[in-house]
């Protein structure tokens, strides 16, 4: 996952001292809140004379087109203009603008909203806190939200702004977020390259537990125990789930098993000479690997590598085994890239 360093949650370090630090990190994007205001772009001119960073500026206005000009002028990387602020549809961009455009939206706007903006963004930023301010706390509603958004709008990148801290910014890893937006955890951390570190740490322990962010069971492929002897409906499940497994619940709730791609595949090698033989019982894993909902990420990592072999997918289940959800860490792969 990339980190936009939020330039202006820092207040005190001279800029070119703070593009010095920050081009000392690797850092992936400079992130610049445009308030209405056309001076921010000063800010931008000098910050190309001293480092090769792409700027990632997000526009708050409800004037866009007045900084056309200086969009065509400076070219930064990434554009985002803040949805509520327009008094309409977006003017069109003139020619000269190259960069990649975003729309952010607030925690209230519905993620329907983004159906206007398809022609135009690839990337949409999720406001967690008051567009343009740094300090806030992160709104939990948010996991749900990505989730959603993945859902209807599949290929669409996603950022997310506001109260990420080193928990937020695993959790977001995992969900397969683009880009994270980090303002005062990281630009007003006395120890920036520990903080940066921390941001991109695989081991993490806080507030939040599974159930915060897992994928929720309605959006996972279950089939029932009942049905789940029949052998071409298992693997049509498994198939078109395109997460490479499926759960099977009993008439309860209650996790039965799980299939994935790895069962699918050890079953045909045991029954090579035979396909015909192979039954539903030689693909469900009766007792799979499961986690708590009310675990910590902490926990859950601990459980991870306390295994002897890889874990893809993890469910949830609360503390009678009632299916609750499913973790799939595919994402914390992808979200690196």
């Amino acid at each position: 996952m990339k980190i936009s360093a939020s330039l202006y949650s820092s207040k005190d370090t001279p800029l070119p001292q703070l593009m010095q630090e920050l081009d000392n990190l690797h850092i992936d994007y400079i992130h610049i809140d445009c308030n209405d205001d056309l001076s921010v772009f000063d800010d931008i001119e000098e910050i190309r004379t001293i480092s090769r960073t792409p700027i990632d500026i997000h526009i708050i206005s409800d004037d866009p087109a007045k900084f056309y000009p200086a969009l065509q002028k400076h070219r930064p990387e990434l554009v985002t203009f803040q949805h509520e602020n327009l008094r309409g549809p977006l003017p069109p961009l003139p020619v000269g603008v190259k960069s990649r455009i975003g729309v952010a939206f607030v925690s209230d706007t519905p993620i329907e909203a983004f159906e206007h903006y398809r022609p135009l963004c690839s990337f949409v930023l999720f406001m967690t806190t008051v567009p343009g301010q740094s300090g806030g706390q992160f709104d939990q509603d948010t996991f749900q939200k990505i989730r959603q958004f993945q859902e209807r709008y599949p290929g669409t990148r996603i950022h997310v702004d506001g109260g990420v801290n080193d928990e937020v910014s695993f959790i977001l890893r995992n969900m397969g977020v683009y880009c994270s937006v980090s303002g005062s955890y990281l630009m007003q951390a006395k120890d920036k390259p520990g903080a940066l570190l921390r941001l991109r740490s695989p081991y993490i322990e806080g507030q939040y537990r599974v159930r915060d962010f897992m994928i929720l069971r309605h959006e996972l492929p279950v089939i029932a125990e009942s049905d789940a002897n029949d052998l071409r409906q298992l693997l049509v499940c498994v198939h078109e789930s395109r997460q490479g497994f499926a759960l099977v619940a009993d008439a309860d709730g209650k996790l039965a098993g799980i299939v994935t791609d790895r069962d699918i595949r050890a079953a045909l090698i045991k029954h090579l000479d035979d396909l015909e033989a192979i039954c539903s019982s030689d693909l469900i894993n009766p007792r799979p690997v499961t986690v708590d909902g009310d675990s910590t990420i902490g926990q859950m990592l601990e459980l991870i590598r306390d295994c002897p072999f890889p874990i893809r997918f993890l469910p949830v289940v609360d503390s009678d085994n009632t299916l609750i959800g499913a973790i799939a860490f595919n994402n914390l792969i992808k979200g690196e890239l």
